[in-house]
């Protein structure tokens, strides 16, 4: 092979299948060295819920509503949409590949390990990114329910996010901590404590719907559009921010009993479940307030209740909830990052640091603290707006991959067992793929730079770390043929 197109198939090499699935196999019967399967469907599904629920509601519609007014609604429809799109994707790969590692894991058994090494840097930086706007806001939900109950509350230099009125997010600090504690302790001990959670906060957003409806006033509706489509388009953008955590059950291959057939019934129900509770809340936001009341309305839902009853204790409960719901959100989406990062390092593109797993717990201790001490320092530090934005650019990429890689691995890979396959193929990958261009292309301009300067980095790390110790290449060169010295030439040095 010329010397020059060598480079060019390295970068293209693709790990097979089989070798995915062997390396999770060996991992589930060796214990001492790989993730334990202790979850079933129904905890992983409300892995899915507790990721998503939360965002949107307890934290977008404060932004989002400013930007499209009443048709905030269809801005979530749009966001759905796009979302069911990835996640029928989603399910066919996660029964074709049940491993660990999400989207990283599918682009390298399909486009290769350059396309996957960015997908995993927009997987890194959708969940860690994510983790830390969640955990910003949690302390400006933990005043407000504090302020309602007990009349006090924290300075904003160490509670309100940085950019808007603070200094540091102390709150924010502490969340990500107690999350790591869970993590450490075990996957299935993690899995229950979400369910609780994501329980809890399913019971508070069906009292707001419940308590908001009497306040439904028709007359806020209008009017509908005020800021036209391209206040939805742009609405859109920031709202499906909110759809992240269903890609975080696609995380969790190597800890699930009966993979093949959990994942994508646990990503279809889960997207199911978040979709009729954000349209839900959405439609009864916006119908018992008027939209140009959002915008800087920090306490969100908590104000809208109190609006509506005149009484303080709806929002006391609405405000316990988000704490509540927050934890869950930061729990899952650590969670996520760590069996991302694991995948990566058992592939070689990482130090063994991160796929180290400690025997006792089953769980990668090491690489959750380092994911933690990451988390923290951005939500302690980095303004609120620049996370969500970098969040939904890291999202809508991964997602776009996953779409191309069900048609591609349907091409490479036709007789591969899948328990599920996308309806309308390749039509609805397709239009996933669109409709996830359509809104990256609605995103401002100082993401689009954010997104490029940690693109770089990632490839810096790429070049100088991952492409020399990557497995797949170590593999292909103890397989390789020794070449003939040149003729006339010596093999020694002199």
């Amino acid at each position: 092979m010329p010397d020059e197109a060598r480079p060019r198939q390295q970068l293209l090499r693709r790990k097979p299948v089989s070798a995915f699935l062997a390396d999770s196999d060996q991992a589930g019967g060796n214990p001492a060295g790989g993730l334990h399967r202790t979850v079933g469907t129904f905890h992983l599904t409300m892995i899915g819920v507790g990721a998503t629920i939360g965002t949107g509601i307890f934290f977008v519609l404060s932004t989002a509503v400013p930007e499209a007014g009443p048709a905030v609604i269809l801005s979530f429809v749009i966001g759905a949409i796009t979302a069911a799109l990835t996640a029928l994707c989603y399910a066919e790969l996660t029964s074709a590949v049940p491993v660990s590692g999400s989207s990283y894991s599918y682009a390298y058994a399909t486009l290769g390990e350059l396309a996957a090494w960015a997908v995993g840097s927009c997987l890194i930086l959708e969940y860690a990114v994510s983790g830390a706007a969640v955990a910003v806001s949690w302390g400006q939900y933990l005043n407000d329910l504090t302020r309602r109950l007990f009349g006090f509350t924290m300075p904003a230099e160490i509670a309100a996010p940085p950019g808007h009125g603070g200094y540091i997010n102390l709150p924010g600090v502490v969340l990500v901590v107690l999350c790591c504690l869970l993590l450490i302790r075990g996957a299935k001990e993690s899995a229950l404590a979400n369910t609780v959670m994501v329980f809890i906060k399913l019971g508070v957003l069906t009292l707001f719907i419940a308590v908001g409806v009497t306040g439904f006033h028709s007359a806020n509706l209008h009017p509908f559009a005020p800021l036209g489509f391209a206040g939805i388009s742009a609405a859109s953008s920031s709202v499906f921010f909110s759809f992240i955590g269903l890609d975080a059950v696609s995380t969790a291959g190597e800890e699930v009993k009966n993979p093949q057939r959990a994942l994508p019934r646990a990503i279809i129900g889960a997207l199911l479940v978040v979709t009729a509770f954000y349209c839900l809340v959405a439609l009864v936001g916006v119908g018992a307030q008027q939209w140009t009341l959002f915008d800087g309305q920090d306490a969100g839902l908590s104000a809208i209740l109190q609006r509506v009853t005149g009484r303080t204790w709806p929002g006391a409960i609405l405000s316990a909830g988000a704490v509540v719901s927050i934890v869950s959100i930061t729990l899952v989406v650590i969670y996520g990052q760590t069996r991302i990062l694991y995948s990566m390092s058992r592939d070689g593109m990482l130090p063994p640091l991160f796929r180290k797993v400690n025997p006792r717990s089953g769980t990668p201790v090491a690489n959750t603290l380092i994911v933690g001490a990451f988390i923290a320092v951005l939500a302690a530090f980095v303004p609120l707006d620049w996370l969500a934005n970098l969040t939904s650019m890291g999202t809508l990429v991964a997602f776009s991959v996953v779409s191309v890689g069900v048609i591609v691995l349907r091409v490479r890979e036709p007789r591969l067992k899948r328990l599920f396959k996308v309806p309308g193929h390749p039509v609805v990958p397709a239009l996933s793929v669109l409709c996830c261009g359509y809104l990256i292309t609605n995103l401002p301009a100082d993401t689009f730079i954010l997104f490029a300067g940690w693109m770089v980095l990632a490839l810096a790390v790429y070049f100088g770390y991952g492409r020399k110790h990557s497995r797949l290449a170590a593999t292909e060169a103890a397989a390789a043929p020794l070449e003939p010295a040149p003729a006339g030439g010596s093999a020694g040095l002199g």
